[in-house]
């Protein structure tokens, strides 16, 4: 451990003493916030009894009861902890799915941090939007501290469509085995993967089978060169919308530009997993469009998720921002034989792929047209108090750029710059993803009988976006940890 924090480290194991006796935990004299009353921000207590709230105590700190773990809160603000609703568990930053999943050491490390570094900046609860590897998820569960995962299964992924597209086309349909066939969409399938096997109603049984509690689809035409992937008909989706309803599934659309969220948002998806940063034949005009204000309307008069993702472009920024390794903030949440890796020319082999053989001032200014469109985006919803629900899509693609925790800090940090209220962004990382997800009868607020899943913050989230990097503690279903402990550079 570094000699500086010694001090700070103390203080914090005083004030996080883990549970003892019959595992109750008094956090008394705390200033509540909570986002079903943000209008009763007060000074109050919380008993913790067997990973749940049990007590709830607003506007004065009684006596702890008998035998309980006392927290003295004073000076400090208590939350619920937070819900990142788009990340991909399987994938380690900076590395290509072979590497990922090679077993090496370097991605052994990661795996074995990453659980810790979403709490490190207070996601007690994720949700893994397209499962590649139930093993991954399985393993996580195991670890002594993380933070509760749900998931959506395996995609339902439209054949030689998007994401398949990446993969060899003798590869393809191994690796993506809920896939479904669109008549009105023909496409080569391989012999031996019958269509017949390959319906909604199959695809939607294999996430419920899986206990997935949300279904992911795309509309994606593709990037670069490859802008012609084939993608699902309005008549095939409205089967997908059906069969997530009837299964009592939430239906999450992948969906970056003006023609993808207006066809999901026709087809009723409850959750869009991407900001709107192609406007199509739009992309030139300098405000916001009179066809894009119209689709954002309907978005917001049907409740619709919105996940804006902005720390997607950022991500890949990061190959072209020649100080972006040296930050401090990545030592916690990167073990630091990853973090040097990254530095290595094996640990740049994405960079090409970002740069396309344009220089990086150049890739810089190229990235500028789509964050202004997805600024643009955000404010006007912003301004009419959407349903915004929280994702950071951590990692978003092979870059070191989407770090576990961290990447999801940032993401608050762009939305906040672009438009929203600390409220708003507070809500959607809380309430609003509880809600939209079906989970609020656990999560997503300070109230009796949901789980402790808490944050214990130095500042309070509407008072500052800095707040998020402020956390003292953390509790998952009741079990403390201080925050330093769980940093990467933590010995």
């Amino acid at each position: 451990m570094k000699p500086a924090l010694l001090p700070a480290l103390l203080a914090t194991l005083m004030l996080c003493t883990p549970a003892v006796g019959a595992g109750q935990t008094w956090i008394s004299n705390v200033k509540l916030v909570s986002p079903e009353k943000l209008d009763r921000v007060e000074t109050g207590s919380v008993l913790i009894d067997a990973g749940r709230i049990a007590r709830v105590e607003r506007g004065r700190s009684g006596p702890a009861p008998a035998g309980a773990t006392v927290v003295d809160g004073k000076g400090y603000y208590l939350t619920p902890g937070l819900i990142d609703s788009h990340v991909h568990l399987h994938a380690v930053p900076g590395m290509s799915m072979a590497q990922g999943a090679s077993g090496d050491s370097l991605a052994r490390a990661y795996f074995r941090q990453m659980p810790r570094s979403f709490l490190y900046h207070g996601f007690t609860t994720v949700i893994d939007l397209a499962v590649s590897d139930y093993g991954v998820i399985e393993r996580l569960r195991k670890e002594p501290l993380h933070p509760d995962v749900f998931h959506c299964g395996e995609a339902l992924v439209l054949a030689n469509g998007y994401p398949m597209s990446f993969y060899a086309p003798d590869k393809r349909f191994q690796s993506f085995g809920n896939y479904l066939f669109d008549p009105a969409m023909p496409t080569a399938v391989p012999a031996q993967f019958a269509p017949a096997a390959h319906t909604v109603a199959a695809g939607v049984a294999r996430v419920a089978k899986a206990g997935g509690i949300c279904v992911k689809t795309h509309f994606e035409r593709g990037f670069g060169a490859d802008r012609n992937l084939p993608v699902m008909s309005r008549a095939k989706f409205a089967e997908v919308r059906a069969a997530a309803t009837q299964a009592g599934k939430v239906l999450v659309t992948h969906a970056n530009s003006f023609e993808a969220q207006s066809f999901a948002v026709a087809g009723r998806a409850d959750v869009l997993a991407h900001g709107m940063w192609h406007w199509g034949a739009l992309n030139g005009q300098a405000g916001l469009p009179g066809e894009i204000k119209a689709l954002l309307d309907r978005i917001v008069e049907q409740r619709t998720g919105y996940q804006p993702t902005m720390q997607v472009l950022h991500g890949l920024r990061a190959y072209v921002e020649p100080d972006y390794l040296n930050d401090p903030a990545l030592r916690k949440v990167v073990p630091a034989s990853l973090l040097a890796w990254f530095s290595t020319p094996q640990g740049q082999w994405f960079k090409p792929e970002v740069t396309d053989g344009e220089e990086d001032a150049a890739v810089m200014q190229g990235m500028e047209g789509p964050l202004r469109r997805q600024r643009a985006v955000v404010a006007y919803l912003a301004g009419r108090d959407a349903n915004f629900v929280f994702g950071s899509d951590t990692p978003s693609s092979p870059t070191y750029g989407n770090l576990p925790g961290l990447n999801g800090y940032r993401e608050m940090r762009q939305l906040h710059a672009a438009g929203m209220s600390l409220a708003q962004i507070f809500k959607a990382a809380t309430m609003n993803n509880a809600r939209t997800f079906g989970l609020d009868r656990e999560l997503g607020s300070i109230e009796v009988g949901k789980a402790a899943n808490l944050l214990l913050l130095k500042t309070s989230p509407l008072d500052d976006i800095s707040a998020y990097d402020s956390v003292v503690t953390v509790w998952v279903r009741g079990r403390q940890a201080p925050r330093e402990a769980l940093a990467a550079d933590y010995e």
